[in-house]
C-alpha cells in the first residue's frame, strides 16, 4: 500500500467513524431531532457532491445513479439517525458494519456463490457476535435502536451491492444523494410537532452530510484505486473500533465487556470470511 493510499484510507476511516460520533453527539445532547438531522445530512451531502463531482464535469448529477440506490440511501440515513437516539457510537457502528457485511455475504450466497468452510465459519461468527451483543441482559443495547441500526446496515449493504461496477462511482453517489435529499423531508412532515433544531445541531448535521459523508465517499473512491477488494473489506474492520474509542474519548461513553467481546467475535468473523473468499479466488 503506497503512502498516498494509506493516507486516503486513514482519512476515510476517520470520516466513516465520525458519522457515528457526530450523529450521537447531536442527538444525545438534544441539539437537534433525528428527523431534522437526517434531512440536513442528505441535503448537505447532495450539495457537497454536486459541487465536487457534477459541477467540474458540467453534467447534471441525475445523469448517474439510480432510483433504487437513492431509496436504499434514504432508508439507511433515516434508520441510522433514529437508532442513535438510544445507541452509543461504538455499539451502533458495530451493528451497522456487521449487518452490512452479513447482507453482502448472504446476497452472494443467494446469488449462487458457493462459500468455502472458512466463509461459512466467518459468517456464523459475525452473526453470532451480533446476536450476543443484542441478547437480553444488563448491558444489552436498546432493542429498537439495535433493530433500526440493523435495518440501516441492510439498506447500506444493498446500496453497496447495487453500486458495484458502476462506471463513475463518484458521479453515481452525487446523483443518488440529489435524488435522496427531497425524500429526507418526509420525516420532517410526519414529525412536524416534535422538531427541535439549534444552530449547533444544524452544524453537526451539515458537517456529517457534506464532509464525513459526501467528501468522505469521494476520498474512499480515490483510496479504492490502490486497494484490492480483499484489502478494501479488511480495512473497514477498523471503523467500529475507531467509533467505539472515539465515543469513549470524545463523548465520555463507556466501553463494556459485552461490546468488546462482541466486537472481537463479529469483526473476527468478517475477517475470516474475507480471508476465505480471498483464498478461493
Amino acid at each position: 500500500m503506497s503512502p498516498r493510499t494509506l493516507a486516503l484510507v486513514a482519512l476515510t476511516l476517520v470520516a466513516f467513524a465520525s458519522n457515528s460520533l457526530l450523529c450521537r453527539l447531536a442527538l444525545r445532547d438534544g441539539a437537534i431531532d433525528w428527523a431534522s438531522f437526517t434531512s440536513i445530512r442528505l441535503a448537505s451531502g447532495a450539495v457537497a457532491l454536486w459541487i465536487l463531482v457534477a459541477v467540474p464535469r458540467r453534467r447534471s448529477p441525475l445523469a448517474e445513479g439510480s432510483a433504487r440506490m437513492a431509496g436504499a440511501l434514504v432508508l439507511y440515513a433515516v434508520a441510522f439517525s433514529f437508532a442513535y437516539l438510544e445507541l452509543n457510537a461504538g455499539t451502533g457502528a458495530l451493528v451497522l458494519f456487521g449487518a452490512v457485511q452479513a447482507t453482502m455475504i448472504a446476497a452472494g450466497i443467494v446469488g449462487g456463490e458457493r462459500p468455502t468452510a472458512w466463509e461459512w465459519l466467518g459468517l456464523a461468527g459475525a452473526v453470532g457476535g451480533l446476536v450476543y451483543l443484542v441478547s437480553p441482559g444488563l448491558e444489552a443495547p436498546d432493542p429498537l435502536g439495535a433493530a433500526s441500526m440493523a435495518m440501516a446496515g441492510v439498506a447500506w449493504g444493498f446500496y453497496s451491492l447495487w453500486g458495484r461496477g458502476v462506471p463513475q462511482p463518484g458521479a453515481a453517489t452525487a446523483g443518488n444523494f440529489v435524488r435522496a435529499a427531497p425524500f429526507g423531508l418526509i420525516p420532517l412532515a410526519l414529525l412536524a410537532r416534535q422538531l427541535h433544531v439549534t444552530s449547533e445541531g444544524v452544524l453537526l448535521a451539515a458537517v456529517s452530510g457534506a464532509f464525513t459523508s459526501g467528501v468522505g465517499y469521494v476520498i474512499w473512491y480515490q483510496a479504492l484505486r490502490g486497494l484490492t477488494a480483499t484489502r478494501a473489506a479488511v480495512v473497514q474492520l477498523a471503523v467500529p473500533i475507531v467509533a467505539a474509542f472515539g465515543g469513549v474519548l470524545l463523548l465520555g461513553e463507556s466501553l463494556t465487556w459485552r461490546l468488546g467481546l462482541a466486537s472481537v467475535v463479529t469483526l473476527g468473523g468478517v475477517g475470516i470470511a474475507v480471508f476465505g473468499r480471498s483464498r478461493r479466488r
